[in-house]
């Protein structure tokens, strides 16, 4: 039963949480907590405890808490650029589930640069994080606190990783153009710096050879600028269509370059997919309002971030426990408007 008010004047700790919900300090610090063993108190308790909170503005002492256990509830964050698309769209799944477990969060971004890749991980464990999440980035050196890793294709002990079956994925988007009749393909290879890049074109090399898909070196694409903007996508596309036209698909390395091919095929005068069609590779937002809508190879972000930050807290909460190396994702064709059959639109190409 609960006891009386506590006094205004008298500061609101745990102890005096406990002593008005005529509970152990222990039940109730395991409730605001959100321990391990939480779900074991029954769901009335808990609510009765975190009603209490917030009636009282109970607020942790979060230094004596760290002294206590070590643990800061805070984790570090590094990714390459938080720009629009993947990135934004995997840190919406960390961050909900981060605010869903109470963690805090410092992100950082490093452009690649190899120095920043280096330094970062140093200076967020020297802002006590309790554990390190890194989205497209390879760490070639083994942490002292766990780390869990998103499409960063990394064997550094110590890390897990989430990634997506690159190999289905690259058989899926093959096969859906070959099944609407398209022989003569350009295919684009990400950046040399991008962890996804190698993988990705091995996969595709192995799905082309399979379906009996000649890879033309005149209709390879090799991204290299470092924005991760359409821009990446819409140069190599206009040079390539300046050399030739004898291809009727674009495979692109993800969305946004499949944007950025989709405007350079409209500036030369052509029309996608009436002239050429294109596949992207994400499923970013973008991707269902552009124009044509683009299909694409999803990837399922939102969970990817949001597996990936649960599993980094379910590390840092029980450090003795084993923990998956790989947690594999499957893909999905998202079919809609930017490829079609090679007959199925008439060709209308309209001069500049």
């Amino acid at each position: 039963m609960e006891k009386k008010s506590p006094d205004a004047p008298r500061p609101v700790t745990l102890k005096v949480l406990a002593e008005y919900l005529d509970l152990s300090p222990a039940t109730v610090s395991i409730v605001l907590n959100n321990s391990p063993v939480a779900k074991s108190i029954a769901p009335a308790t808990r609510q009765r405890v975190l009603d209490a909170a917030k009636k009282f503005k109970y607020r942790a002492n979060v230094h004596a808490r760290m002294l206590r256990t070590r643990l800061s509830n805070t984790i570090g964050v590094m990714v390459p650029e938080l720009s629009e698309g993947y990135f934004t769209t995997v840190m919406s799944g960390v961050e909900q589930c981060l605010l869903q477990e109470g963690y805090l969060s410092y992100t950082v971004s490093h452009l690649y640069r190899p120095d920043l890749i280096e330094e970062y991980p140093q200076l967020l464990m020297d802002r006590s994080i309790d554990g390190l999440l890194v989205v497209n980035t390879e760490l070639r050196h083994k942490l002292p606190i766990p780390v869990v890793s998103i499409s960063s294709h990394s064997r550094t002990p110590g890390v897990s990783n989430l990634e997506l079956d690159h190999t289905r994925a690259a058989a899926k988007a093959l096969r859906h153009l070959y099944d609407l009749g398209h022989r003569r393909i350009a295919f684009m290879k990400g950046q040399p710096f991008v962890p996804d890049t190698e993988l990705r074109w091995q996969a595709i090399l192995t799905a082309a050879q399979e379906l009996g898909l000649p890879v033309r070196p005149d209709l390879c694409l090799y991204l290299q600028q470092t924005s991760l903007s359409s821009e990446v996508g819409y140069q190599p596309v206009r040079e390539l269509l300046a050399r030739t036209r004898e291809l009727t698909a674009i495979f692109c390395f993800n969305d946004l370059a499949a944007i950025g091919a989709i405007r350079a095929i409209e500036d030369v005068g052509l029309h996608c997919p009436a002239d050429i069609s294109v596949i992207g590779f994400d499923d970013i937002n973008a991707a269902r309002f552009s124009n044509p809508r683009l299909t694409t190879i999803a990837q399922p972000l939102y969970l990817m971030g949001q597996t990936a930050a649960k599993l980094l807290i379910t590390r840092i909460q029980c450090p003795n426990d084993p923990y998956p190396e790989v947690v594999p994702f499957e893909p999905e064709l998202v079919v809609r408007e930017s490829a079609a059959g090679l007959h199925s639109a008439p060709k209308k190409s309209r001069a500049k």
